[in-house]
């Protein structure tokens, strides 16, 4: 049997943990939630046994960090594929597919974000595997995370009635308030959308150029026109033609062929700090990375690169040292970081991101 064809979505700034994760460096490449980075743990998790070596999409700026993060941990990728500029997981998903489909149309490709989290593995393992009947099939499969509480910023995905672990797609939902979040918790058709897909290429393709043709177009372009080396196949400027549009927003939730099946495997994107000091080892209840010195201080998450940090009098804070800068946040506010963010593009301090 064919082995399925990891492919690993490397891109973003993810500016939601900034400073820990900027342009040069974004979460993806650092260690959170374990020894390892995010993208060496999402590697390791889908090697070996029914997959082959990964695909990786990522920013040409990042490829060197890319091959040294995953040659530390013995993992040597099918290829890497880089794109000049991000722009968003539509383009990353139809230049990969294209690209793993000409050694096999109808092989099977696993798109997997490099910089979420997942607690238990033989549980992905058994999704996935609940999943390839329907993808062999011609389905476009989606795996929906089992909800642990009502959270407003995931999207969901609503199953249709039916039976089998693979159930037709309803409908999906975007960051719903909180009310209809506990509605959808306490719903069992509903679950997360982790942005994790299985598919044979040529299905995909077909329905990208069917759903989203400008997309089809400018990743078929793209694909020709790239420089191919003996370990990377380097994209031009030609996939800058593409619409910076989400896979979800331009295939999945257009299709009919879109099936989701459930997988309750400890799932995290680690968006923010309150997700980084909800999953992190605690002193208390309080999470510390670094030098840290601590007195009368409560859920509180403190972060250091270098300098010593001395926090006392204060609960429920972020406190970021990274690279020379210093945060100093509400840990249970997204919002905060966001404004910060803008705060610093309005001061005309880019580098700082």
């Amino acid at each position: 049997m064919p082995k399925i064809i990891p492919v690993l979505m490397s891109g973003g700034a993810g500016t939601r943990l900034w400073p820990l994760s900027r342009k040069a460096r974004p979460k993806q490449f650092h260690a959170l939630g374990g020894d390892r980075t995010l993208i060496q743990q999402t590697a390791l998790r889908v090697a070996g046994g029914m997959f082959g070596p990964p695909m990786v999409v990522c920013n040409v700026a990042h490829a060197d960090l890319v091959r040294e993060q995953l040659a530390a941990v013995g993992v040597n990728p099918k290829a890497l594929i880089l794109e000049p500029e991000g722009r968003n997981t539509g383009p990353a998903a139809a230049v990969a597919a294209a690209i793993a489909g000409q050694d096999d149309p109808d092989g099977l490709v696993l798109l997997l974000h490099a910089d979420n989290l997942v607690a238990d593995v033989a549980a992905l393992h058994r999704a996935i595997e609940a999943g390839i009947p329907a993808a062999e099939a011609g389905s476009l499969v989606l795996f929906g995370i089992t909800p642990t509480g009502p959270e407003t910023g995931c999207g969901y995905i609503r199953a249709a009635e039916g039976e089998g672990p693979a159930r037709k797609v309803a409908q999906f939902v975007e960051k719903p308030d909180l009310e209809t979040a506990k509605a959808y918790v306490a719903d069992p058709a509903y679950s997360w959308n982790a942005g994790m897909f299985l598919f044979r290429p040529r299905v995909f393709l077909a329905e990208v150029r069917r759903l989203s043709p400008e997309l089809a177009a400018a990743a078929d372009v793209a694909v020709d026109q790239a420089i191919r080396e003996a370990w990377a196949v380097v994209l031009g400027p030609a996939f800058l033609r593409s619409p910076a549009v989400a896979i979800d927003t331009a295939v999945f939730e257009l299709t009919e062929k879109a099936v989701v099946v459930q997988a309750d495997i400890g799932w995290s994107d680690v968006g923010n700090y309150d997700a980084l000091w909800a999953g992190a080892e605690k002193t208390g209840s309080n999470a510390f990375r670094g030098p840290v010195i601590a007195a009368a201080t409560e859920g509180s998450l403190v972060i250091s690169d270098g300098p010593t940090v001395v926090v006392s009098g204060i609960a429920d804070v972020a406190v970021i040292v990274e690279n020379g800068v210093v945060l100093v946040t509400r840990r249970d506010d997204p919002s905060a970081v966001r404004a910060a963010v803008e705060a610093i593009k309005a001061a005309g301090r880019e580098d700082l991101l």
